[in-house]
């Protein structure tokens, strides 16, 4: 008992730093819920409410009170905060892999890196000549070319990590520009990522032979989860979903990968990318995995990530002229740099002003990469001093919050150009991307609406993006007592066991070689029109395939399944007509 106490409730200490850490996250979510709900209505996305929570329960708001500041300022909390950030670090850039359209980033490689590296490229060299001003102002004694290259770093950057998600609370993640934004976001942070490991491999033969090292684990990993995942897809065929044990196991080989990693002195976000950008796509282990960490990412992690980072901006150090002065610079370099060079790359590549606007602001957000290379660790930092290490803090808090604020309402204004306007498909260009939205309530329907995506995806030049969307109807008795987890999970209020989908898609990626993005909408017959056309709208679709009300019976005869069916069908129309 004595030992158990000395782990968990120190002595020298008036509270357990594991409670500190349980209450900080529940604070955050609490208090990042409440600002969202306050910016939602005015267009910002979550990452500003998350980092404004985290930035009133820091030092800069909450912890100037002194109860506070000892409840949640503990020297031995930021070991819990060091392990929980590098646990959320391996499922974030996993997930992210994991959902990178890959097709869509081959197409528009060439566009993504041109925008990618200009802002790089340009950042990097106004990072490196005004390093001495920095190194003056701050007053860094020594390790000065280190510091530069920091600078340098953090001024190229563009955390991939909060681009997708402010693009997805935004609703762009569907829209060319959206995407495009996030492309080149992920190239950007890739390289970087990859030139700071080179940096660091070039300094020994040893840390060159640990470079080769994570490179041979990750590829190893890369094809074994290939055969893996096949093994898991053909070893029980009845379940829609992966048992729990298999999940876990795949997370412990990503695991493992990650500790290798880092412990030979490297940043696994790229190792743990590339696992998850290479995961076979098909099948329900795929499915699995994106069901599972889509919710709990997205939901939790992401908002007490974002949350924390705001918590660690403290305000109080800057309180001399010189600190003022570089972040005020750092920020007018970041935003500047990333304009002029993405004005430049899009007048080169003829992409409309108001897009290059909207990417130069997206690409100077800050965040996943940004914080390891300033070492956000309580305990550790490097050669800076507190001083150094709020301030340079203090920027990236400010670039993501004033980046996520100006490109809110950016698109709400740019609402209509940035609308899907290729819905008239005699008009539609044939090498242009063709998005397809199969609504289905049952295996019968599905069946009728694959072979349609198949016949209009038979041509290897035809660009089609289909998406099958699972129509439940929610009966009216049971709306006040049902959770929707109940209904995404098969349960027996889903009619998921009749809708036979799943296994439909599976079989005819695997002849097709066609990916279907599987998605569903819960209502009751009176509004599920709505969550047809929003979908629609949301999606960026130019075709709609909605099933017949009737359907042929055995001796010849038309059979009425619902007449619910029939209404919706009638009420599709003229909706997307008002829109």
């Amino acid at each position: 008992m004595d030992i158990i106490h000395k782990r968990l409730c120190l002595d020298q200490y008036s509270f357990n730093p594991l409670v500190t850490a349980l209450t900080q996250t529940s604070c955050i979510l609490a208090i990042s819920h409440f600002f969202h709900l306050l910016l939602k209505p005015v267009g910002q996305p979550g990452p500003v409410a998350q980092v404004l929570a985290g930035v009133v329960l820091g030092p800069s708001v909450s912890c100037r009170i002194h109860d506070i500041r000892e409840f949640f300022i503990q020297p031995t909390s930021g070991d819990y905060y060091q392990f929980s950030s590098y646990l959320f670090e391996i499922m974030f850039m996993f997930l992210i892999g994991l959902e990178t359209d890959i097709s869509f980033s081959k197409r528009n490689l060439y566009v993504a890196s041109i925008t990618a590296y200009s802002g790089l490229i340009l950042n990097s060299i106004l990072g490196a000549a005004l390093s001495p001003l920095f190194i003056k102002l701050l007053r860094i004694p020594d390790k000065k070319i280190q510091f530069a290259t920091v600078i340098m770093m953090i001024l190229a950057n563009s955390a991939s990590l909060v681009v997708i998600r402010l693009v997805a609370d935004l609703k762009l993640d569907t829209s060319d520009v959206g995407r495009l934004a996030v492309t080149s976001s992920l190239v950007n942070e890739m390289s970087c990522v990859l030139v700071a490991s080179l940096y660091h491999a070039v300094g020994s033969w040893k840390s060159f032979s640990f470079l080769f090292l994570t490179f041979l684990v990750t590829g190893l990993l890369i094809g074994l989860n290939q055969y893996f995942a096949f093994w898991i897809n053909k070893s029980d065929g009845d379940n829609k979903y992966v048992n729990n044990a298999d999940v876990s196991f795949i997370f412990f080989l990503i695991l493992m990968l990650s500790f290798i990693v880092e412990t030979c002195g490297y940043s696994s976000t790229i190792s743990c990318f590339l696992v998850g950008l290479m995961f076979p796509r098909k099948g329900k282990t795929c499915r699995t995995l994106l069901s599972k960490l889509s919710y709990l990412v997205d939901n939790f992690l992401l908002p007490i990530y974002f949350g924390y980072i705001g918590f660690q901006f403290d305000v109080n150090y800057l309180n001399s002229i010189a600190t003022i002065i570089t972040v005020v610079v750092m920020i007018l370099l970041n935003f500047g740099g990333k304009l002029v060079s993405t004005f430049a790359a899009c007048h080169y590549l003829k992409v409309p002003l108001n897009e290059g606007f909207m990417f130069a602001l997206i690409l100077s957000l800050k965040g996943h990469f940004d914080l390891q290379l300033i070492n956000v660790e309580p305990n550790s930092r490097l050669w800076w001093n507190p001083c150094v290490h709020s301030v340079l803090l203090s920027t990236v808090v400010f670039d993501t919050v004033i980046g996520g604020i100006i490109v809110a309402f950016t698109v709400k204004r740019e609402e209509k150009s940035l609308s899907h306007k290729q819905t008239s498909l005699e008009f539609h260009d044939p090498e242009s991307e063709l998005r397809i939205l199969a609504c289905t309530y049952g295996s019968r329907h599905s069946s009728g609406a694959l072979g349609l995506i198949s016949a209009l995806g038979g041509s290897k030049r035809a660009i089609v993006t289909p998406y099958l969307m699972h129509l439940v109807e929610l009966p009216e008795k049971r709306k006040t007592n049902l959770m929707y987890h109940q209904l995404a999970e098969g349960d027996q209020y889903s009619d998921e066991d009749d809708y036979g989908g799943d296994d439909a898609v599976d079989t005819f990626t695997s002849e097709t070689k066609i990916l279907i993005n599987i998605v569903k909408a819960v209502s009751s017959f009176a509004s599920l029109y709505e969550d047809v056309c929003t979908g629609a709208e949301d999606r960026c679709v130019s075709i709609i395939f909605l099933p017949f009300h009737e359907h042929q019976r055995i001796d010849g005869n038309m059979e009425i399944d619902k007449e619910g069916i029939r209404a919706t069908n009638q009420r599709v129309l003229p909706m997307l007509r008002a829109r």
